[in-house]
């Protein structure tokens, strides 16, 4: 190995442990904000301090409504218009229907979480509320981590690609190469990890169950048709039973006074000529 080989191979190794040594400083520090529960103040704590680029906690908020309408499809379309009127869209809907004239609905959708509440309180005006769930997800630790790990990652790339410049020989450029391949692959990686955060915490979602009230008119004629059907059911099966108990019976009985009919028959005339 030359001088310039070796001098490649000992920035590739200061690199590698650079980046191992941030990794785990970033590692060290996430576990010791989780311990003192994020103890720097963000926005929202009233400070708006600006740690690691995040000026606001990240939340992820979910909200689970059931309401009851006169019509499910009408409700369908109205938070359909609820939610793009809001600037969001819609993740699935569906329509079921339960017979007797009673349908409902389901639907899933996302809107920015500045309509969040508004588009909740416009949804549950189309019909009567009979529960709602909203939770949130406070996500800022990891975005924060996750964010420190990628712009480690991404110092590595840079001091990579000037070592890749400085290698001359085929060995040392296939190993600066390979090692930019894994660098790159991860900064990829936690990207996408920090997409996904970002659209989570700025579309929120709200998933939406509707259905048709159960009319007492329905509900009595439909009851009393099941009560009189069960019932006939019921009747049948009783005079089956009776029918395969009694008939056994009676044969065994019919048997019984035929044999003494007959030994009667014979008996008695013979006692009167003895008597």
């Amino acid at each position: 190995m030359n001088n310039k080989g070796l001098v490649i191979f000992v920035m590739m190794f200061l690199v590698i442990i650079s980046g191992c040594i941030g990794n785990q400083k970033y590692s060290q520090a996430d576990n010791y904000l989780g311990a003192k529960s994020i103890d720097y103040q963000l926005k929202t704590s009233g400070e708006g301090t600006n740690i690691a680029g995040v000026s606001e906690r990240k939340v992820i908020s979910t909200a689970t409504l059931t309401i009851e309408v006169i019509s499910a499809q009408t409700a369908i379309t109205g938070i359909t218009n609820i939610t793009l009127e809001s600037g969001g869209y819609i993740l699935s809907s569906s329509i079921n229907d339960f017979g007797n004239n009673r349908k409902g609905g389901f639907l899933t959708a996302r809107v920015p979480q500045d309509n969040f509440y508004p588009a909740i309180e416009k949804i549950e005006s189309l019909g009567t509320r009979k529960q709602r769930q909203v939770s949130g997800q406070d996500v800022t630790e990891e975005f924060i981590d996750l964010q420190a790990r990628l712009d480690n990652l991404k110092k590595q790339e840079a001091r990579l690609s000037d070592i890749l410049k400085m290698a001359t020989t085929v060995k040392d450029i296939i190993e600066v190469e390979h090692e930019l391949e894994r660098v790159r692959g991860e900064i990829e990686s936690l990207t996408g990890k920090l997409n996904y955060l970002n659209t989570s915490v700025e579309m929120s979602m709200i998933t939406v169950n509707v259905m048709e009230p159960i009319t007492g008119e329905d509900w009595g004629i439909s009851d009393a048709i099941g009560n009189a059907v069960r019932g006939f059911i019921e009747s049948i099966k009783g005079l089956i039973i009776f029918t395969g108990f009694i008939i056994p019976v009676l044969i065994y009985a019919g048997i019984i006074f035929m044999v003494a009919l007959g030994v009667k028959k014979k008996i008695l005339p013979k006692l009167r000529k003895q008597g």
